[in-house]
C-alpha cells in the first residue's frame, strides 16, 4: 500500500495546512472552509496523476490538438460532516464526478469517555470498476475510515480506493494499513502528526475540524 506524505515536500500546500492548524486564523470559519476547499483542489491534481489516460484529438478552430485525458470513472466519498468543504476541492477539480456521502460519528458512552463509531447514512452510486475517492479532513484512529469504506462497499466493488486526508495520526495510518486492501489502496495526507490524546484527538493537529467549519454542535 502506497502512503503519500505531501508534507515531505514544499509546496503552496504547507501554507494552507498552516493556517488551518493556526488557532487565530482558524477562528475565521470561511477561511477555514475555503482553506480545506483548496487543500482538497490539491491532493486532488495529485491524485490525478495515478489515473488512466488515453489520448484523444480535441477539434481546434485551426485544426485538431491530442490530449491524455483520463477514462476512469470517479466516485467522491465524503465522510459527513466535517468532509463537506474538502470535499468540494475535489469536485472542482474532478467535476464529473459521482459522489456518495455517509454520515460516520463518534458515539460517547455514558461516561462521556469512551465512544464507539456509528454510521447512520449512507446515499451512493455503484462503485463496480471505479475509483473511489474517500475523503475525511482527519484520520485521526482510522475507526471511521474503515467504517465507512465497508459501508461504501454495499455499493459495489471499485477497482481502485485513494483514502484523502489533510492530517492523519500515525496510529490511523498503520491501522489502515491493516484493514484496507494492499494492492488497490492508496493514502494521501498533508501531513501525518504522531500522536493521539486520550480523546482520541490527532496531536499537534488542528482541533475539530467539523466544528471549526461548521460551527460547534450540542
Amino acid at each position: 500500500m502506497k502512503v503519500i506524505n505531501l508534507s515531505e515536500q514544499n509546496s503552496i500546500l504547507n501554507r494552507f495546512v498552516s493556517e488551518i492548524r493556526d488557532v487565530n486564523i482558524q477562528q475565521d470559519s470561511m477561511r477555514f472552509r475555503r482553506n480545506l476547499e483548496r487543500i482538497g483542489e490539491i491532493i486532488a491534481y495529485e491524485i490525478s496523476k495515478n489515473l488512466s489516460y488515453e489520448t484523444q484529438e480535441v477539434q481546434t478552430p485551426l485544426g485538431s490538438a491530442p490530449a491524455n485525458l483520463y477514462q476512469d470513472q470517479i466516485v467522491l466519498g465524503t465522510i459527513l460532516r466535517a468532509g463537506l468543504g474538502f470535499h468540494h476541492g475535489f469536485l472542482n477539480y474532478f467535476d464529473n464526478a459521482e459522489n456518495a456521502f455517509v454520515s460516520a460519528y463518534r458515539k460517547y458512552r455514558e461516561n462521556h469517555e469512551s465512544f464507539h463509531v456509528s454510521i447512520e447514512y449512507i446515499a451512493s452510486p455503484r462503485l463496480d470498476d471505479k475509483v473511489l475517492i474517500i475523503t475525511d479532513p482527519m484520520l485521526a484512529t482510522g475507526g471511521s475510515m474503515e467504517l465507512s469504506y465497508h459501508a461504501l462497499l454495499t455499493k459495489g466493488s471499485p477497482k481502485h480506493v485513494h483514502v484523502a486526508t489533510v492530517i492523519a495520526s500515525q496510529e490511523a495510518i498503520d491501522y489502515c494499513k491493516a484493514k484496507f486492501p494492499d494492492a488497490t489502496t492508496t493514502i494521501w495526507a498533508a501531513a501525518i502528526d504522531p500522536l493521539l490524546n486520550e480523546k482520541a484527538y490527532i496531536v499537534p493537529g488542528l482541533g475539530d475540524a467539523g466544528d471549526l467549519a461548521y460551527g460547534q454542535k450540542d
